[in-house]
């Protein structure tokens, strides 16, 4: 990171790497996060922008928006142009170094509106989620281990005021497995088209391995079921990557 918290070329797996470790958001990952992800995630702009517009919509005064696996605040930023200013935000990321990024942009963008930066990790018994009218979960729920999915779910909707939504964008897996290669095949096409090289896409999908696990959208579905969210809907969807919103009924 700069000392203005330009984003930096994502080059974290360029040179080869004798034996990768699992993948993780410390200081070399959070310096080069925001091209990484723009360049990684097909339509991240516009999935972005579907967050904050539905948001916007969902968003109640005097109540808190949350953004857990907030990371470098990118999503925080595209819903404070939408939302009433009294709206609290609380973003909550277990790397401390993602949340120092974090509030680095969030003031160089303006922020005037109340927020709070909390690092936790979203597979901890209880998170501190109160008078919640929107939660959301960026490509972060893929990362939490499934043992602990259905309680970080329970957890939301029980923080959620009746009538608030939870918005779930995520890595999927294909319905029908066969249907899984050609899928992964389109993706890896489209990272080739955003200058990432064989090396480069090998070695990042070794050391996510064990780290990012996807589900199916049913298997999601389900899983907002079980905690609690009786209306579900898909808002995006690209290959193997997806866009979920779900009710808690008033």
């Amino acid at each position: 990171m700069d000392n203005t918290g330009n984003n930096i070329k994502d080059q974290v797996f360029k040179d080869e790497i004798t034996k990768a470790s699992d993948f993780k958001f410390g200081t070399t990952v959070v310096k080069v996060f925001d091209d990484m992800v723009s360049r990684s995630v097909p339509f991240y702009g516009e999935i972005q922008r579907m967050l904050g517009e539905i948001a916007a919509d969902h968003a109640k005064e005097g109540s808190s928006v949350y953004d857990l696996g907030c990371s470098t605040g990118t999503t925080l930023i595209e819903i404070d142009k939408l939302i009433p200013s009294d709206v609290r935000f609380v973003g909550i990321d277990e790397s401390p170094e993602m949340l120092d990024k974090c509030d680095l942009k969030l003031k160089e963008a303006g922020f005037v509106r109340p927020y709070e930066l909390t690092v936790a990790d979203l597979q901890q018994e209880e998170l501190p989620i109160k008078n919640a009218s929107v939660v959301i979960l960026c490509l972060t729920l893929q990362f939490v281990r499934p043992l602990y999915r259905e309680r970080l779910l329970r957890n939301i909707y029980k923080g959620l005021n009746p009538g608030g939504v939870l918005l779930l964008a995520e890595k999927v897996l294909t319905e029908n497995s066969q249907f899984n290669r050609d899928f992964i095949k389109y993706y890896y096409d489209y990272k080739r088209r955003n200058h990432y090289s064989e090396l480069e896409i090998s070695q990042k999908r070794e050391a996510l391995e064990n780290v990012l696990i996807p589900y199916k959208l049913s298997e999601n579905t389900l899983l907002l079921k079980e905690a609690g969210f009786t209306d579900c809907e898909v808002f995006f969807k690209w290959y193997n990557f997806s866009g979920m919103i779900a009710f808690k009924k008033s």
